[in-house]
């Protein structure tokens, strides 16, 4: 029984199983804020540096010298996943194919390659000659590079078999490819005045180049590395190991396809809707990661309670809310999505902060893939949590619950008295007792909406009450 809500035993452990997991994380994030908040305050003071040594000199950080500066900048990137694939033409045993052809046909398949890149968001490093080379998480860094890299393998694979498929019986030219893919840091340098290209180096570009010798035709290898962060979307194969210099064997698995659960008829080929929320789930991370720096970035330093880890605070919540209340993984990432963008309407104004987070997400959520219908039902959720609330379905209530949920908590007495300070600081409310006596009157009248939040909170709502009345000094 959970504050006079009984619970089965199973469900009971893994709710609590649950709330360590969303703690860590949430601490995790904090720490993530924390440095974050850092890093910016050492970017603010070496840009001034930086803006005070060029205005010295008469210049103002815009022109050939700036460019310069940042073309010769090596970048660090942590993870990142390089594509290696080898195209292959040949004749059937005849040898005198006009060359012109080849390479036409070389250049279609080309520009089809950088087309199916860029729809991930890979960058096309190089081409040399039917060697075709590029990588995902540069220059933005992202975690769901391992699967975008993967995908676009599968899709550069199926074109080019409708490709062959697709010609007339007499034509001689045949087309294959294979491919090898590894997972890890990289360096890259920048060249370029007008468009960046980039060059990238190191121990993980030399992997990536050496799976593709041992890879067949038609054969998709991946690292070990590369495996245990897509192997949840993609049916793979174990082919064997791959002698490494100084590092010993390296495992490597052969991409078959997606998964069948994940596909499109169970073929293979093209991932469905249950990909896309999967996937979506993982991308959360750097959507987040995103709104999280325009908030640090925005926020007026006086909010002191609807700040950036309140709506860290949100996020976990109804993640827990909703998994409790028996959610699909959609509705979920629809949920959580929704938590993050229900108050950073704030870097606009404070008042109708619900619509300016919904302007936002409408701005922001298209690049993520994030379908029409997706970002409506996230737009109504994040108005819902307008004041008074009054949610019309089980997500509205879900995410008014979390909005709140501090009303329960055993630190209610601090998170409430930052909330008075930050009203206080806009001359929205009077003194510190009429404050108690508003919240008195508030948490009286205020029930939460899911059974989940009843069962964990409710109780100690009314233990709030009792410590808040204690306070107040009646005249």
């Amino acid at each position: 029984m959970i504050n006079g809500f009984t619970m089965g035993t199973a469900k009971k452990d893994e709710l609590i199983k649950r709330i360590a997991k969303l703690a860590k994380q949430n601490q995790e994030l904090e720490e993530q804020i924390k440095t974050l908040q850092k890093t910016n305050e050492k970017l603010a003071r070496r840009s001034e540096r930086q803006k005070e040594f060029l205005e010295s000199r008469g210049l103002d950080g815009t022109g050939e010298e700036a460019v310069a500066d940042q073309r010769d900048k090596s970048l660090k990137f942590e993870m990142a996943t390089v594509l290696f694939s080898n195209i292959h033409g040949f004749s059937r045993l005849i040898e005198d194919d006009d060359s012109t052809t080849v390479m036409d046909e070389l250049d279609v398949i080309l520009f089809q390659f950088n087309q199916i890149a860029a729809n991930y968001k890979i960058e096309k490093i190089k081409t040399i000659g039917d060697a075709y080379m590029c990588a995902g998480g540069i220059p933005e860094k992202n975690i769901t590079n391992p699967v975008d890299v993967v995908m676009a393998a599968i899709e550069m694979r199926n074109f080019l078999y409708e490709y062959q498929k697709g010609k007339s019986p007499g034509e001689r030219l045949v087309w294959d490819m294979s491919t090898g893919i590894h997972t890890g840091p990289v360096t890259a340098g920048v060249t370029g005045k007008r468009k960046f290209s980039y060059d990238i180096k190191g121990d993980t570009v030399n992997t990536a180049s050496r799976v593709e010798t041992v890879a067949g035709n038609g054969d998709i290898l991946i690292s070990v590395m590369t495996y245990e962060l897509v192997k949840e979307f993609f049916d793979c194969e174990y082919y064997g190991k791959l002698p490494v210099k100084y590092k010993g064997d390296l495992e490597m698995f052969q991409v078959k396809g997606v998964k069948p659960e994940f596909s499109v008829n169970g073929e293979g080929r093209e991932p469905n809707s249950a990909f896309r929320v999967k996937f979506g789930l993982i991308q959360f991370t750097d959507i987040q990661e995103r709104v999280l720096d325009i908030m640090e970035k925005g926020l007026p330093d006086d909010l002191y309670y609807h700040n950036i880890k309140h709506t860290v605070d949100v996020v976990t919540e109804v993640e827990l809310i909703g998994w409790a209340e028996g959610c699909s993984d959609e509705e979920l990432l629809i949920l959580k999505t929704a938590a993050l963008f229900h108050d950073a309407g704030h870097i606009v104004s404070y008042k109708d902060h619900e619509f300016h987070g919904t302007e936002l997400a409408r701005k922001i959520l298209p690049e993520y893939n994030y379908s029409s219908d997706q970002i409506e039902r996230i737009c109504e959720i994040i108005m819902a949590t307008c004041m008074p609330p009054s949610p019309k379905n089980l997500l509205e209530s879900i995410i008014c619950d979390s909005d709140l949920d501090y009303l329960g908590r055993s630190d209610f007495i601090p998170v409430s008295n930052t909330l008075y300070e930050e009203l206080k600081s806009r001359n929205m409310i009077g003194s510190l007792n009429d404050w108690n006596k508003l919240q008195v009157k508030f948490i009286s009248g205020h029930q939460y909406f899911t059974q989940t939040a009843r069962s964990l909170r409710e109780v100690n709502k009314q233990q709030q009450i009792e410590r808040i009345q204690s306070l107040i000094k009646y005249d």
